[in-house]
């Protein structure tokens, strides 16, 4: 029976991850990075093209349009600070044209990675960094799980993934029972 994915729960490891995927490959880092800060699906990401990130004049725009391959929903996420700081270098050491893929596959001249490849990437790196139940949605769960902790606007994060109620937020980002009972125990009157 596979398990269900889960988010990381340790900024620490989170740094971890990041670091091994930055020391095995610049691509696979900024794929890590890019889906940790902005909640999107690795089938999203994975398309992603340095039209989509930059202006013509190859300035930074201020967010990301992208039409979601699951639902066909429009979703405009602003480009982080986060981000901001790495794009522009990966895209100019990368020596990528207006029109190329941020993830380009090996294969093909100018096509994205597949999920299955990143996929794989994301299997290799939990197995190194020794991360349970960990794949590609763990990092849009991540994003999610820390949202709330920071802010606890269910509402908002529902949103955000469209999803239908809370509960499958709350599950999704894998809020456990341990976590309410810290928030009870935080709240005294």
């Amino acid at each position: 029976m596979n398990k269900v994915t889960q988010p990381i729960r340790s900024k620490k490891k989170i740094d971890e991850l990041l670091t091994y995927l930055k020391g095995k490959n610049y691509r696979d880092y900024m794929i890590a990075k890019i889906q940790l800060n902005t909640a999107r699906r690795i089938s999203d990401i994975i398309r992603l093209k340095v039209s989509d990130i930059l202006k013509d004049d190859y300035t930074l725009k201020k967010y990301i349009t992208i039409q979601e391959q699951k639902t066909k929903k429009i979703s405009r996420i602003v480009i982080n600070q986060s981000i901001q700081e790495s794009i522009q270098d990966y895209i100019i050491s990368q020596k990528m044209a207006y029109d190329d893929y941020l993830f380009k596959s090996r294969k093909g001249k100018n096509s994205p990675i597949t999920t299955t490849q990143a996929h794989r990437i994301f299997q290799n790196a939990a197995q190194a960094l020794n991360l349970e139940n960990f794949g590609t949605h763990s990092l849009r769960k991540t994003w999610g799980y820390f949202c709330y902790q920071e802010t606890h606007n269910i509402a908002l994060i529902m949103d955000v993934y469209n999803h239908s109620s809370e509960k499958i937020t709350l599950r999704y980002i894998g809020i456990t029972q341990k976590d309410k009972d810290y928030m009870h125990m935080l709240i005294k009157f």
